[in-house]
């Protein structure tokens, strides 16, 4: 199951029935769970932590030092759920002592050929990154988030679950849950109705999403107005409630 070709450091922990492809590398204080399969010429360097059954194509980079300029060689890490596919050429880079300190990546996501993670970065779960899509350090991405091909979201926005980020969006500010945003800079459009109907959102919990919406991007209202109007509505439709959360806990301004 591991290649003889392949580099691995003696304090490396591979759990049971993981596969390593010829000239893979992987480094000290490396974790890797049950059944995942690491591709050739795949480079982990460590503290990381990958869950199990994850599959890691040719040429991936995981766990390296972060691109920021202050960085000084703290220790810092990187953490991978269970389940995740890693496509070629992607890129997951370790925390900074000046962030969370670790980046942390969920379960059932795939990054496509290409994709990057910067350093103190939170994925959340059953995420897609489509080819070259880019997080900036310290991006919060929801679950069930589809960033579109060549997309790439500013350092510290918040994104909220479910949304679609179409191509080539640049995402500048914080985004709500649920919606569709295009453009560079990047605006709403719309609510990402076909997504939710897909993870099983009622018709009565998709026109309660897009009430919901139109309250705070159609209504005219200021955000505090906007945002009393919608604790109203989720009162009798909790599916709204996750715009009522999100909107005290944006950092960049709320995409508007």
């Amino acid at each position: 199951m591991i290649d003889a070709r392949a580099v691995i450091d003696p304090t490396a922990k591979l759990g049971a029935d993981v596969e390593v492809g010829p000239f893979a590398v992987i480094g000290a204080d490396v974790v890797i769970g049950p059944r995942t399969r690491i591709g050739p010429h795949v480079v982990i360097r460590g503290p990381t932590t990958i869950g199990a059954d994850c599959q890691i194509f040719q040429f991936a980079s995981l766990g390296d030092a972060p691109q920021d300029k202050k960085y000084k060689g703290e220790p810092t890490r990187l953490e991978i759920g269970d389940r995740n596919q890693i496509r070629e050429f992607t890129t997951m880079h370790r925390g900074t002592a000046q962030g969370h300190g670790v980046t942390r990546v969920g379960s059932d996501n795939l990054f496509m050929a290409y994709t990057h993670v910067a350093h103190d970065c939170v994925v959340g779960n059953n995420v897609v990154l489509a080819n070259f899509a880019t997080l900036g350090g310290h991006v919060e991405l929801g679950d069930w988030v589809i960033m579109a091909g060549f997309s790439g979201i500013h350092q510290f926005c918040k994104i909220g679950a479910h949304c679609f980020l179409a191509n080539n969006a640049a995402i500048t500010r914080d985004v709500p849950p649920f919606l569709m945003v295009a453009g560079q800079p990047a605006a709403p459009h719309s609510i990402n109705a076909e997504g939710l109907k897909r993870r099983g959102f009622t018709p009565e919990q998709i026109r309660n999403i897009r009430r919901a919406y139109k309250i705070l991007y159609r209504s005219g209202l200021k955000l505090d107005e906007a945002q009393a109007k919608l604790a109203e509505l989720a009162r009798e439709a909790p599916e709204v409630q996750p715009f009522v959360d999100f909107i005290p806990t944006i950092t960049r301004s709320l995409i508007r």
